[in-house]
């Protein structure tokens, strides 16, 4: 009992000192890994970099401790960050604040969702998801990760539109106008360093080679060179009047902001008091102020998009200082500092005395030093109501990556794994993660297998993993700041790459056309609808759930005659002659109320196009179960087809089903002599009386011995 509550305690059966140092070199290993890319997947969910590193130290301590996976590597991934992104975003701007604070809070739910899952034993809840859905949900997520990365490796900044593909189609376009080249050049030679170490030396962690050397390059060229400046110092008309009616603009939103959550106290107090009309009025009021809003943000949005494209040239004047004017409107003879720059321009108010310029790449910047506040994540029902629906898919889809992984590596090991326990373990982590401002987590694939690789023996790897985390967010964080933001983008970019997997959609479709069909379709749906990566999965998993409805309801129903080798088979799959006077009928489901009128007119069917029928075979072999309504249906078929002069038998039936059939006497009526062990034996015995009397010549059933 102890250990059930404490799974840990079995890994020191038999634990020694070459089981310590294997763990704790696995540990160290999956660290030099997971610190680069937690910063990536932060920075993918649309979080400050070093909230990847408080998801990496305590969570995947606490996975491995109460999880059933020895060598499960937890922590920040690629879709459950994109998740988290996608959800978040209608809620708050990403990066600030109140985005911080519902990330932690959806952690806690995600936790609580998988731990209550665990607890109740309900890990077959995952099946909902099914493999194509998620092959072409995983395919889609892929392509949306590396391509909202873009924007970082060229070095711009654009606006979120509503579809991904028209944000990337406006991150192009930008790029076109100006990509910053060391930027670029940056990215491109942490891809070069990274893939290169895997083909060449893949027991080295390339990605903190590259980082290692990139950030030293960052910091040895003063990559990041901003400045602040006085907006009098730009020399340009255009320029200054844009940031002028960009500031009208948002400073205009928060006296509507403010008027909109007056309005909106006014329709509960009067929904309370059953005021109609005030309620009306108000709401009305409440949609004028929420277009207005919108129609303000619109033209915020356009100047933002207008000052971003402004390309700046640092003239140096007498004093030293520079005056920033158009690229293109340069003076001629002046000299300038050689660099482009551009005025940095986010969601707030540009203070005019400390305009942001920038005139190089952009950094990580300052990582706070230390452990983060612990505490329990502020609870806000209102959110919570809104983030549910998000909170169950990132934990089923998340769980299902974990167990997959799992599963893989146990069959590679030998051990032995519990889902539910799995599911317990993320729960908790995701759980106690929230406390120490984590956001959602799950396994990782290419972390478990630098973990199973380096050789570890139980879960305490993740335990040195977690302390190695710890020991660099204590000392070592202030090596970041110069760690270039394009570096983590091909990070992210070709960590993904192995996410994508063709293949998956042709193995669907050979196995099942639907399947095939699904698959793809979830990977269109989820990439047209993204960022609402929900609605993509969701069709998904609602088109899987058509299929197996339908065929629930209308299961195989198949004609059996002898083939060559004597074996009962498909009359139309193996083109065979059936018995003219005997029918064999396979159902091959569950009789119940969805499908029993569907046996029903087959054999309705059967008996109209068989003039010369005597007898119908049920064969029961495909039955597993059938309710109420299926043996109702089966004892007016009896009725109906005995009444026409025909006589039924059944064959195969299995214990469940005969039990409901004792239960009810419809065993009776159907006769012990009318149902029989096997299909063999039925034909036995039914065979004389049927042909008695016939003109057949040749029964495709006589391969059989009759006696």
């Amino acid at each position: 009992m102890f250990k059930r509550f404490f799974p840990f305690l079995v890994w020191f059966k038999d634990y020694n000192a070459a089981s310590l140092r294997l763990d704790a070199v696995s540990g160290l290993t999956v660290a030099l890994v997971l610190i680069p890319q937690s910063m990536a997947y932060a920075q993918l969910a649309g979080l400050p970099p070093y909230y990847g590193l408080y998801a990496s130290f305590l969570p995947p301590m606490i996975a491995s401790l109460f999880g059933s996976s020895r060598q499960l590597a937890t922590g920040p991934v690629a879709v459950v960050s994109l998740m988290t992104s996608a959800s978040l975003a209608p809620l708050a701007t990403a990066g600030s604040q109140g985005y911080v604070m519902y990330a932690i809070l959806l952690a806690l739910m995600v936790g609580i969702f998988q731990f209550a899952l665990g607890v109740l034993r309900l890990g077959l809840v995952v099946n909902f998801l099914s493999h194509p859905v998620v092959n072409g949900f995983t395919n889609a997520a892929a392509i949306i990760i590396a391509t909202s990365q873009l924007s970082k490796l060229f070095g711009v900044n654009v606006d979120e539109a509503t579809h991904h593909y028209e944000t990337v189609i406006r991150v192009v376009k930008a790029a076109i106008h100006y990509t910053h080249w060391p930027t670029l050049f940056m990215g491109i030679l942490a891809f070069v360093i990274m893939y290169g170490l895997k083909r060449i030396a893949p027991k080295v962690p390339n990605v903190l080679v590259a980082v290692v050397i990139t950030t030293i390059l960052s910091w040895a060229m003063h990559f990041e060179h901003d400045m602040f400046v006085n907006l009098s110092t730009v020399n340009s008309k255009r320029a200054l009047e844009m940031v002028s009616q960009f500031n009208t603009a948002v400073t205009s939103l928060d006296p509507i902001a403010e008027k909109r959550t007056e309005v909106t106290q006014r329709i509960e107090e009067s929904k309370k008091k059953h005021d109609i009309l005030a309620t009306l009025e108000a709401e009305h009021q409440d949609k004028m102020l929420s277009t207005k809003s919108d129609l303000i943000k619109y033209d915020a949005r356009i100047y933002r998009a207008e000052i971003r494209n402004f390309l700046f040239v640092g003239v140096i004047q007498p004093d030293g200082s520079l005056m920033f004017c158009p690229k293109d409107n340069v003076p001629a003879g002046a000299k300038t500092d050689g660099r482009t720059w551009r005025i940095r321009v986010g969601n707030g108010v540009l203070a005019t005395d400390k305009i942001r310029m920038i005139g190089g790449g952009e950094v990580i910047g300052t990582v706070p030093k230390g452990l983060p506040a612990f505490s329990i994540p502020k609870i806000n029902l209102s959110i919570i109501a809104r983030l549910f629906p998000y909170a169950a898919i990132i934990s089923l889809l998340g769980f299902m990556e974990a167990i997959s992984i799992a599963k893989a590596m146990a069959g590679k090991t030998g051990q032995r794994l519990d889902p539910n326990q799995e599911l317990i373990g993320q729960g908790l982590a995701n759980i106690l993660g929230s406390f120490g401002k984590s956001y959602p987590i799950s396994g990782s694939f290419s972390r478990s297998a630098v973990n199973l690789q380096a050789g570890a023996v139980t879960g305490l790897s993740s335990v040195f993993t977690g302390v190695a985390v710890l020991v660099a967010l204590m000392f070592f964080t202030p090596l970041l700041y110069h760690l270039p933001q394009s570096v983590l983008a091909a990070v992210i970019m070709l960590a993904v790459v192995g996410l994508i997997n063709v293949s998956g959609f042709i193995h669907a479709w050979k196995a099942q056309k639907y399947d095939g069909v699904i698959s793809v379709l979830s990977f269109i749906f989820t990439l047209w609808f993204a960022p609402h990566l929900d609605k993509g999965i969701m069709l998904g998993v609602s088109l899987s759930l058509m299929i197996f409805l339908y065929k629930s309801m209308r299961p195989n129903v198949a004609s059996l005659a002898r083939d060559e080798d004597d074996a009962l088979r498909c009359v139309v799959t193996h083109s065979l002659q059936e018995c003219r006077y005997v029918s064999l009928i396979r159902f091959d489901g569950p009789l119940f109320f969805a499908n029993s009128s569907y046996l029903d007119d087959q054999i309705t069917e059967l008996m109209l196009n068989k003039i010369e029928l005597r007898h119908i075979l049920i064969v029961a072999n495909g039955i597993n179960d059938i309710d109420a309504s299926g043996e109702e249906t089966l004892s007016l078929l009896i009725d109906r087809i005995r009444s026409a002069g025909l006589d039924i038998s059944l064959s195969g039936v299995n214990e469940a089903v005969m039990e409901v059939l004792n239960r009810t006497h419809l065993a009776a009526k159907i006769g012990e002599d009318h149902i029989f062990a096997t299909m063999e034996k039925a034909i036995r015995a039914i065979y004389e009386p049927t042909h008695r009397g016939g003109d057949e010549v040749t029964c495709p059933l006589t391969a059989c011995r009759l006696v």
